[in-house]
């Protein structure tokens, strides 16, 4: 990056940082630090759920996806509208009626403190994996654009996340992510005019779109009912609703955003806010992606585009057979433009026949550069079997350092670096509010004072930081972060749902034999992804169908013990 584009990316995100510390100084308990008070206006709640959710993973892996996978990710979103509608009906009225800290304080009161603990842990486990995921993400632009290793970007970024959450609290997380949400649309907008204006002249964007479609980009609906499929509308619609339902309805990182609304319809507005924007958005992201495909298929494209392994490759006993793959790797690449350039004259000709037979040939060519990038990805692993071999997360990532103008590079780079931050500090200031609330101040500190609580939170955001950056180090290896990061919430979010969804409506089961279906539920939704039995979206249904039927099931045969014991 020039000097330029250093100095736009030092004083956007030191600027954010400091207005976010000076709107949140002052926070004298922990109500103030933990959920700003709770006199936020619906917006600030929008943009802030928004931000939670939308991490560096969105701007650096979707992009990715929608330039490997094309538009089907989308459709993992197609539940959130219904759960944001269940969502403003029943879990937020109820969460503020109770006026609770966290959703798992609901859970004592409805069962008992061993079914609260279970599900506050399930939630510490998986949200501590997950922030440590979103840590890594930015870590790796400066990873690569400094080219050294990725343990000391990490730690530095986690420093810096962690330093003005345990200041601010929940204020400085709020007002970070207003400010962040804001300049993150104007960027994707400003990215992808860019991708368009850099296309060759005789391609137009509806031109792109069209060579996108004849390459199977544009596959954004998938009606197919498969189990095993990972992205289609039926996972999209029930897999996504529940795991949607599960992650704003019982996960701390966004129950503690719409906590902080001033009113019931104050939170109930942010929410639906993110409900009708979220989709869109993530689609205009994938469209980005999709576009940076079109560019490369008209633009010189590195075999792969993670800098820092290519670099493993280049300097080791394996770098001639390197170099003669990336040789044939370009000589299929020009083939593949030659064809590209008979499809487009057979666009703007508008003859079917001539487009059908060029897409044919275009995708005949494309799969020859498939295959040459799978030769070079298996001389990286036989060369070190450890080796990051999934390189979507670079791609955007690529495209922005090398073909965008100066400054630009700049803001783009730190928009990426403002949604970690947001969901970051997010995770941070979940965590902390749960271990304070759930276990510290419940199980160990009852009577404390309101200074001993807002410390304890500061500690527990430090220590909590902490233990995510040892896992952003550890996070290399689980490929697509957008998809690690929605499995891994998979693995737990049906369970948590579950026994939310019991309290609610099943008014007849108590706190033993949930906590008990909880349990079975969870051994084996973990059961089933290490044995592969279903896409992951799936999991989230099954785990809260198992938490419900095992519940009902127990639960009659804990009134049958009873009237055994004790007959009328």
């Amino acid at each position: 990056m020039s000097l330029i584009d250093w100095l736009v990316l030092s004083i956007t995100l030191l600027s954010i940082i400091i207005y976010g510390v000076w709107k949140s100084r002052g926070a004298k308990n922990i109500d103030g630090y933990l959920l700003a008070d709770r006199q936020l206006p619906w917006y600030h709640v929008g943009l802030s759920v928004m931000a939670t959710q939308a991490s560096a993973i969105t701007f650096l892996s979707a992009p990715g996806q929608g330039y490997s996978d094309g538009l089907r990710f989308v459709q993992f979103y197609f539940g959130l509208p219904l759960a944001m509608v269940v969502l403003c009906i029943t879990f937020i009225p109820i969460f503020h009626k109770l006026n609770v800290f966290t959703a798992y304080e609901y859970l004592e009161k409805r069962f008992d403190n061993k079914t609260r603990t279970l599900t506050a842990f399930l939630f510490l486990l998986q949200r501590g994996l997950s922030t440590g995921i979103t840590i890594y993400a930015p870590a790796i632009i400066l990873s690569t654009i400094l080219n050294i290793d990725i343990t000391y970007t990490i730690i530095a970024n986690g420093f810096l996340v962690i330093t003005y959450t345990v200041y601010g609290g929940t204020k400085a997380v709020s007002y970070t992510q207003f400010l962040q949400m804001s300049i993150i649309f104007a960027g994707l907008f400003l990215a992808a005019f860019m991708v368009v204006h850099l296309l060759p002249d005789n391609v137009s964007f509806s031109d792109a779109l069209t060579i996108s479609g004849k390459m199977g980009k544009l596959n954004a609906i998938d009606t197919t009912f498969d189990l095993n499929n990972r992205y289609n509308i039926w996972s999209g619609i029930i897999g996504g609703f529940f795991l949607q339902l599960s992650y704003f309805g019982t996960d701390q990182s966004q129950v503690g955003r719409y906590l902080t609304g001033s009113s019931i319809t104050q939170s109930r507005l942010g929410l639906v806010m993110n409900g009708l924007i979220k989709i869109p958005m993530q689609f205009f992201i994938l469209l980005i992606g999709v576009l940076v495909f079109a560019f490369y298929q008209f633009n010189d494209a590195p075999v792969f585009f993670n800098k820092v392994e290519a670099n493993r490759i280049e300097n080791s006993a394996y770098k001639n057979e390197y170099h003669e793959l990336t040789q044939q790797y370009a000589n299929a690449h020009q083939e593949k433009q030659k064809e590209l350039h008979v499809l487009v004259e057979a666009i703007h000709s508008k003859d079917e026949n001539a487009i059908n037979a060029a897409g044919l040939k275009v995708k005949e060519a494309d799969r020859k550069t498939i295959a040459l990038r799978n030769e070079v990805t298996k001389l990286m692993e036989k060369n070190n079997p450890k080796a990051d071999t999934n390189d979507t997360n670079y791609i955007f990532l690529t495209f922005v350092t090398q073909q965008l103008p100066v400054g630009i590079v700049g803001l783009l780079i730190a928009i990426i670096f403002l949604a970690s931050m947001g969901s970051t500090a997010s995770g941070l200031n979940s965590l902390a509010s749960t271990t304070v609330v759930d276990f510290y101040k419940r199980l160990y500190k009852k009577e404390g004072s309101e200074h001993l609580y807002l410390s304890a939170s500061r500690i527990a955001t430090i220590l909590w930081g902490v233990f995510c950056v040892i896992v952003a180090i550890y996070a290399s290896k689980l490929g697509n972060l957008i998809e690690a990061v929605n499995i891994l919430g998979s693995l737990f979010y049906g369970t948590i749902l579950g026994i939310f969804l019991v309290a609610f409506y099943m008014k007849n089961i108590k706190g033993i034999a949930v906590f008990y279906a909880a349990l079975l539920a969870e051994a084996f939704i973990i059961y089933a992804w290490l044995m592969d039995l279903t896409a992951f979206l799936w999991l989230n249904v099954i785990g809260c169908a198992l938490v419900m039927g095992i519940a009902f099931i127990l639960q009659i045969i804990l009134n049958k013990r009873t009237q055994i014991k004790n007959p009328a």
